[in-house]
């Protein structure tokens, strides 16, 4: 894996992350949020994990399809690191040495949430996959879009279709999703200086905005006083 840089530091593009349940509107979000960066003159891509390039693409179908799952958490969360390397490697690494933004549905607080609180993965392992493989490529900011889990459910359901086939993490219970809802929920309350919880119970247009104050206000804004003399 290529060498990390400060993206706090040296690396003129923001990496952001948006973080929540199913149904929460992470990718419509990031596209939207992605459309709004441009607009203020800043270039961005958006992408998401698992996922992002072929290679990580692949690791996402199979762990969406449930084909890892019978291994355990610990081979998941192993599976999601793997095509997080090719990601960062080939995608989000790039693009922020480029001076490019980048706006993620879906990093590291998934597999903290998903594999770590709710698979009960000894902490040192994840804390110990993060070190190896993000290094120093942690999001500027990280957005959780927070929203009750019968209503997320609802969603999805509504997006997929009739006839269609729930992923391996939808498939799972109510008191599944209310807990991935509690672990979200803690990660913003431990990293509050890097979390903002969005209200994702809002019309679309409504959370957009919403995001895009947060943006303002932790990022951009910053970067403006940072450059003041």
């Amino acid at each position: 894996m290529s060498s990390s840089a400060d993206l706090n530091g040296s690396s003129p593009g923001f990496f952001i992350t948006l973080e929540g349940g199913e149904g929460a509107g992470k990718s419509t979000q990031s596209r939207l949020l992605v459309e709004r960066l441009a607009a203020s003159g800043l270039e961005a891509i958006a992408t998401r994990e698992p996922g992002g390039t072929p290679l990580a693409e692949a690791y996402r179908t199979a762990l969406l399809s449930g084909a890892i799952a019978p291994l355990g958490p610990a081979a998941e969360a192993i599976a999601f690191s793997a095509a997080r390397i090719d990601h960062l490697d080939r995608k989000i690494a790039p693009a922020l040495a480029r001076g490019i933004s980048v706006v993620c549905d879906r990093f590291i607080d998934s597999t903290r949430a998903y594999q770590g609180a709710l698979g009960q993965l000894d902490p040192r392992l994840i804390a110990a996959l993060e070190r190896v493989v993000v290094g120093r490529y942690r999001p500027n900011l990280t957005l959780m879009l927070d929203l009750p889990s019968e209503i997320g459910l609802a969603r999805a359901a509504a997006r997929r279709g009739n006839g269609a086939v729930a992923d391996r993490f939808e498939q799972q219970d109510l008191a599944f999703h209310d807990g991935l809802r509690r672990a979200f929920l803690n990660i913003a309350t431990e990293d509050h200086g890097r979390c903002v919880v969005i209200d994702a119970t809002r019309p679309p247009d409504a959370v957009a905005e919403a995001i895009w104050q947060a943006v303002t206000s932790r990022l951009l804004n910053r970067r403006t006083v940072e450059r003041e003399p």
